[in-house]
C-alpha cells in the first residue's frame, strides 16, 4: 500500500481520460484552500417543473457549472429529504452493529464492471489507507425492475434482508432523477438531451454507502485521509448533502481545493470518468476527498455519506457525442473502460479487455 504523501500522477497510467494536475492522495498541510469560491447551487424545479424557457436557463447554468469545476448543489429537486435523515441512522445501524465476520462474507468482487460488497476501513483500495468503511450496492442487489433475468434474493447481498427495502427508498428516488440530470447537462452542451435516455433505462448504478468512524489521535496525527483524493468513474454521481462536513473538491483553474458546503437536504451532482469521455472533455471529471471536518467532530463522532453512482451497463459503447467536435477519444466499451480505470484502486489483475 502506497505512503500517504503519494501523488495521483503515480497512478497516471490508469487514467482513460485526460487529467494533467497533480495533487497529494490525501490531505496535507501544504495544500491551499480557496476559502472564498462558492460551488453553484441550482433550483433543479425549474428543470423539472418548468417551461422551455426556465429549462433552457437551468441547462445553461448547470453545464456552466460543471464546465466550472465539475460539481453543482441541486436544491428543488423533489425527494423527501426526511427519507436522507433516516437513511443517515440507518447507516450508522448497518455498520455499527453488523459483525466484522458477517461483514467480510460480503467482501467487495467484482460484478459486470463495478466492484460491489464491503470494503473493511484502511482497505478501500490497494493505493492508500483510506478511514472508511464502504458498502456498495448495485442494480442486481435491489428488488426493483432488472435488465438481467434471475430470482432477486435479498439474503445474497445483504446481511439482512431487511435493509433491502430501506434503501430500495433511496434507489428509486434518485433513480427517477437520473434522466432529468443527463437532459439538463445535455441540453446545456448544446447536445440532443435524450442521448442518453435509452442507456439510462434500467441502467446500472452503485450506492455506495460511507461510514467514517471517530478518528483516534494517532489517525489524525498520521497524515492519512478520511477518504483519498480520487475522480469518479462514472457519468455522475449524486450525493445527499451530508450533516458532517469534510468533502473537498479541486479547483483545476486555480490549482486549490474548495471546501463544499451544501445546504441540508440538497443533492450534491459530481460528472466522472464516463461523461468526460462523451463530452470530449467538456464536463469535466473532478478531483475529490474527504479530510477532516472543521468542527473538530472527528475525533468524537461517525461521518456518514451515501452517493449514488450512475453508470451504463458493461456492454454499451462510450463514444463522444457527435455535437461536441472531432473527437479526442476513440469509442470503447464500458467495461474495458471502467476496469482499467479501476484497476489503480484494485490491482491490475481487475482489468478485462473488451471482446
Amino acid at each position: 500500500m502506497t505512503a500517504v504523501n503519494a501523488l495521483n500522477q503515480q497512478f497516471r497510467k490508469y487514467d482513460q481520460v485526460r487529467k494533467t494536475h497533480t495533487y497529494r492522495l490525501a490531505e496535507h498541510e501544504a495544500d491551499e484552500f480557496d476559502e472564498d469560491y462558492e460551488i453553484a447551487t441550482l433550483d433543479f424545479g425549474q428543470f423539472l417543473n418548468g417551461g422551455s424557457g426556465d429549462k433552457a436557463r437551468f441547462a445553461a447554468s448547470f453545464a456552466s457549472a460543471l464546465e466550472e469545476i465539475g460539481f453543482a448543489v441541486l436544491v428543488g429537486h423533489g425527494v423527501d429529504t426526511a427519507l436522507y435523515d433516516d437513511l443517515h441512522d440507518r447507516v450508522i445501524e448497518l455498520f455499527t452493529s453488523t459483525p466484522l465476520a458477517e461483514k467480510m462474507r460480503f467482501r467487495a468482487e467484482r460484478f459486470g464492471s463495478v466492484n460491489q460488497g464491503y470494503f473493511p476501513i484502511e482497505e478501500t483500495s490497494e493505493i492508500h489507507p483510506d478511514l472508511v468503511e464502504g458498502w456498495v450496492w448495485c442494480r442486481q442487489a435491489f428488488d426493483i425492475p432488472q435488465q438481467r433475468e434471475g430470482q432477486f434474493r435479498a439474503e445474497d447481498f445483504w446481511p439482512k434482508a431487511g435493509y433491502e427495502p430501506q434503501f430500495r427508498r433511496l434507489v428509486l428516488a434518485h433513480e427517477a432523477l437520473f434522466k432529468p440530470i443527463a437532459q439538463a447537462m445535455l441540453q446545456g452542451l448544446g447536445c440532443d438531451p435524450h442521448s442518453l435516455d435509452d442507456k439510462l433505462t434500467e441502467t446500472n448504478f452503485g450506492l455506495r454507502l460511507n461510514y467514517y468512524p471517530p478518528m483516534t489521535e494517532e489517525q489524525a496525527q498520521s497524515g492519512a485521509g478520511r477518504l483519498l483524493g480520487h475522480e469518479d468513474v462514472d457519468l455522475f454521481t449524486s450525493l445527499p448533502a451530508s450533516k458532517v462536513d469534510g468533502l473537498q473538491v479541486w479547483n483545476h483553474r486555480s490549482g486549490k481545493w474548495v471546501r463544499m458546503k451544501a445546504p441540508p437536504g440538497s443533492i450534491i451532482i459530481n460528472t466522472g470518468d464516463y461523461m468526460q469521455r462523451i463530452t470530449n472533455d467538456r464536463l469535466p471529471s473532478t478531483t475529490h476527498r474527504v479530510g477532516k471536518p472543521t468542527d473538530g467532530s472527528h475525533a468524537g463522532s461517525p461521518r456518514v455519506s451515501f452517493p449514488m453512482a450512475v453508470y451504463v451497463w458493461e456492454d454499451e459503447i462510450l463514444e463522444v457525442l457527435p455535437e461536441l467536435g472531432p473527437p479526442k477519444y476513440e469509442p470503447v466499451k464500458a467495461i474495458a473502460f471502467h476496469t482499467r480505470s479501476t484497476s489503480k484502486f484494485y490491482g491490475d489483475g481487475y482489468a478485462v479487455e473488451a471482446v
